[in-house]
C-alpha cells in the first residue's frame, strides 16, 4: 500500500489584468518627464499592493483551494504563544530485562493469541520534562485549509503534480536548502517541535501513580524516565553513575527530554527536516488498556489528530515530515475493530497518522508508519568515557557459562518455545538458568541478578516474549553477551537503525522449528570457532553506544546513542522523499504485508522475490 500522501498545494494567482488602461487616464506633466515619473510611481506602488492581497489570501487561505498543485505555501515562522490555525473536523506485545514492568503485557502478534494478565517484567539527576507552553488557538474566518483530513487517502496528490515544480516552489525548499549548506552544522538537522497542552505530555508525568492500575509508577517516570538511580556499583556488577533501574516502557519521556536539548532544533517549521510532536501515546494508551471503553481508548488520539491537522506545518507534507513516540509495542496501537472486547486503541489506524512516523519498541511487519527503536536499558553514560571504561569491563570479563536463561515458561502458548529452553538448560553443565517468577523472590526484576547472569555467559538466549521482542535482548548485549535469537521478528527486522544488516556479524540464529525437532542449542554453539565466537563479542561491544539512551544533560561526543541514530534515520527519509518529489520521482510504492522484508533487500532484489522467512510473516 502506497503511503498518504499531502492535499494538494494552492497555486499563486496572476494579478496582472490590464493595468495598462487604468494608467491611459493619468495626466502627464510639462516635458513628459513628470509623467513617466507618476507612471512609475503608480507601477510600484500598484506591485506592492498587489503582493501585499496575494500574501493576505495565501495567509487566510481565500486563493489556492481547489486549485491544481504546484504553489508555495508561505509558512511563516512560529513565536511560541499565539498560534493563528484553521478549524478542520477530527479523522475519522514484549519482555524484558530490567525495573518493574510498566505493563507486563502486550498483546500478541496477530493470530498468535495473548494473555490479558500482565507478565514478569523480565519476561516482559535530570527533572521530568517541563511543561510545554499551551497554545491559544486564533480561529481564522475564512474558508478551512485543506489538511489532508478530508479524504481517506489524506488528499494525496499525484507525484506528476509534484514533479512539475520547480525546487524553489516546494513549500519545504528552505529545509532542502539548508541541508546543502555546508556552512550551517545544523543544516539538513533541524526539528521543530510542535506545541501540544501539557495534558498530551507532561500532566502524565504529573499524574504518574495513574498511569499503570497494579504499580505506583512515579518511581519509574523520575530522571526523565530513567528511573531510580543505582548506586555504589552493585558489587562491581555496574558503575559507580549512569545506571538506573529503568522500566521497558518510558522512551516516551526519555525521548521528549532529549529532544528538549537537540542542539538543532528551530523555532521556524519551514527550515526543519523533521517535525516533533510531543504526544506521551505509550504513556496515554497504558492508562486505560485495562477496563475502560473504545471511546475513551481513543479519545486523546482524535484530539491530538484533531490538532496537529490543524497547523500550517502539517501542509507542507502531509504529515510525512512529522513523528511522534509512542514507547510500547505497536499491537497497543491497532485495535482491529471498534467493539469494547477489542484490545488497545486505533491510533495507528488514523488516515493521519499513517502519514507520519510512529517510533516503537516494537514495530509491526505489516504496516510502514512505525518504526522499532531499543527499548531502555540500565545504562545512561554522561560520556564518551564511561562508555569506554564499560565496554573494556565487559571485553575483559571471564564467561564461566556457555549459554544462559532469564525467564519463565509460556504453558499456556502452544507456540512458545519457552518450556524446550528451560529443559535443555537444566539438562546441560554448561548453561545458566534464571527462572522468573511472580513475588519478591523473583531475581527477573533485579538487574543486578540478571546483568550478572550476563556478563558471565558468552551467548544469552533470546525467544520471542509475550509478542515478538523482548528487553532482556538489550540488555544482554550491554553486557558483552552474544545473542542467540529463534525467531526473525524478535531483533532482525525490527530495529535496522540500531543493528547491523548482517545478523551472522553479531548474532547466532536457530530457528525455532529447530528447537521444536530436538536440536541440541548446546551443540550448535559448541560448532563456533573460538576466533568466530570473539569476532562476534567485539561487534556486540561495538554495538553498546547504540543501544542505550545517554544522560540527556550531557553529550556523547565521538559516537551516536540510540536517540541519535532514530533522529538521524528519521531526518534522512523526509530528505530523500523530498528530494524524489523535487526530481519527479514521487513516493516509492511499498506493500504494506512486506513491511518486514523492505529493509533485508539487497540491490536487484525484489520484495516479492522468495525469501526464508516469508512462512514466519505469512499475511492473514
Amino acid at each position: 500500500m502506497k503511503r498518504h500522501n499531502t492535499a494538494e498545494v494552492p497555486v499563486p494567482v496572476s494579478y496582472g489584468g490590464k493595468v495598462e488602461k487604468t494608467m491611459g487616464g493619468a495626466k502627464q506633466g510639462r516635458g513628459g518627464g513628470g509623467g513617466c515619473c507618476s507612471r512609475l510611481w503608480f507601477m510600484v506602488v500598484l506591485s506592492a499592493t498587489v503582493t501585499l492581497l496575494v500574501r493576505h489570501c495565501y495567509d487566510s487561505g481565500v486563493i489556492g483551494h481547489g486549485a491544481a498543485a504546484g504553489g508555495v505555501v508561505r509558512i511563516e515562522p512560529v513565536h511560541r504563544g499565539l498560534y493563528h490555525t484553521r478549524k478542520v473536523s477530527p479523522v475519522d506485545r514484549g519482555d524484558g530485562g530490567g525495573g518493574t514492568s510498566f505493563s507486563g503485557h502486550s498483546p500478541s502478534p496477530p493470530d498468535a493469541g495473548g494473555s490479558a494478565k500482565p507478565e514478569s517484567p523480565h519476561d516482559s539527576g535530570v527533572k521530568a520534562p517541563s511543561e510545554l507552553t499551551t497554545v491559544e488557538h486564533t480561529k481564522q474566518p475564512s474558508e478551512p485549509a485543506s489538511t489532508g483530513t478530508e479524504s481517506d487517502d489524506g488528499g494525496k496528490p499525484s507525484s506528476a503534480s509534484s514533479s512539475s515544480l520547480p525546487a524553489a516552489a516546494h513549500p519545504f525548499a528552505r529545509a532542502l536548502a539548508a541541508a546543502g549548506d555546508k556552512g550551517d552544522r545544523c543544516g539538513g538537522r533541524y526539528v521543530y517541535v510542535q506545541e501540544l497542552p501539557p495534558r498530551f505530555n507532561t500532566d502524565m508525568v504529573k499524574n504518574c501513580a495513574t498511569l499503570f492500575p497494579w504499580t505506583d509508577m512515579c518511581a519509574f517516570t523520575a530522571n526523565g524516565g530513567f528511573g531510580p538511580q543505582m548506586s555504589g556499583g552493585d558489587g562491581g556488577v555496574f558503575q559507580e553513575t549512569g545506571w538506573y533501574n529503568s522500566d521497558q516502557y518510558t522512551v516516551d519521556i526519555i525521548f521528549h527530554d532529549r529532544i528538549r536539548r537537540y542542539e538543532c532544533l528551530t523555532d521556524d517549521p519551514s527550515l526543519a527536516a523533521a517535525v516533533y510532536v510531543p504526544f506521551f501515546a505509550g504513556l496515554e494508551v497504558a492508562r486505560h488498556l485495562w477496563g475502560f471503553n473504545v471511546t475513551t481508548r481513543d479519545a486523546m488520539a482524535l484530539e491530538v489528530v484533531d490538532i496537529i491537522t490543524s497547523r500550517p506545518e502539517w501542509r507542507a507534507m502531509g504529515g510525512r515530515d512529522h513523528f511522534f513516540t509512542a514507547g510500547r509495542t505497536t499491537w497497543d496501537f491497532r485495535r482491529l475493530n471498534d467493539g469494547d472486547a477489542g484490545w488497545g486503541s486505533k491510533l495507528f489506524s488514523l488516515p493521519a497518522i499513517k502519514n507520519m512516523t510512529a517510533l516503537v519498541v516494537e514495530a509491526s511487519p505489516w504496516h510502514l508508519n512505525d518504526a522499532a527503536i531499543p527499548f531502555p536499558t540500565a545504562f545512561h553514560p554522561a560520556s564518551d568515557e564511561a562508555v569506554f571504561v564499560w565496554q573494556d569491563k565487559v571485553r575483559r570479563l571471564e564467561r564461566p557459562w556457555l549459554f544462559s536463561f532469564a525467564g519463565a515458561a509460556r504453558p499456556g502458548s502452544a507456540k512458545s518455545i519457552r518450556s524446550e529452553l528451560i529443559a535443555q538448560c537444566r539438562a546441560s553443565s554448561v548453561c545458566s538458568l534464571m527462572e522468573c517468577a511472580d513475588g519478591p523472590s523473583n531475581k527477573c526484576g533485579s538487574p543486578a541478578s540478571y546483568m550478572r547472569l550476563f556478563q558471565s555467559s558468552t551467548f544469552c538466549l533470546q525467544p520471542q516474549g509475550d509478542s515478538y521482542t523482548r528487553k532482556s535482548a538489550f540488555d544482554a548485549m550491554l553486557a558483552g553477551c552474544i545473542p542467540v535469537f529463534f525467531h526473525p521478528g524478535t531483533a532482525y527486522v525490527q530495529y535496522t537503525w540500531h543493528l547491523p544488516r548482517n545478523h551472522a556479524d553479531y548474532s547466532v540464529y536457530i530457528s525455532e522449528d529447530d528447537v521444536r525437532r530436538n536440536a541440541s542449542i548446546e551443540e550448535r554453539l559448541r560448532r563456533i570457532a573460538p576466533a568466530a565466537v570473539e569476532r562476534m563479542r567485539e561487534t556486540v561491544i561495538s554495538l553498546i553506544p547504540t543501544v542505550v539512551y545517554a544522560q540527556p544533560s550531557s553529550r556523547l561526543d565521538t559516537m551516536k546513542d540510540a536517540f541519535d541514530v532514530a533522529v538521524d534515520a528519521i531526518v534522512d527519509k523526509v530528505t530523500r522523499l523530498r528530494r524524489d518529489i523535487v526530481d519527479g520521482r514521487g513516493e516509492e510504492e511499498k506493500l504494506e504485508m512486506y513491511s518486514w522484508k523492505y529493509p533485508l533487500l539487497r540491490e536487484g532484489q525484489k520484495v516479492e522475490d522468495p525469501h526464508e522467512w516469508d512462512p514466519l510473516f505469512a499475511f492473514g
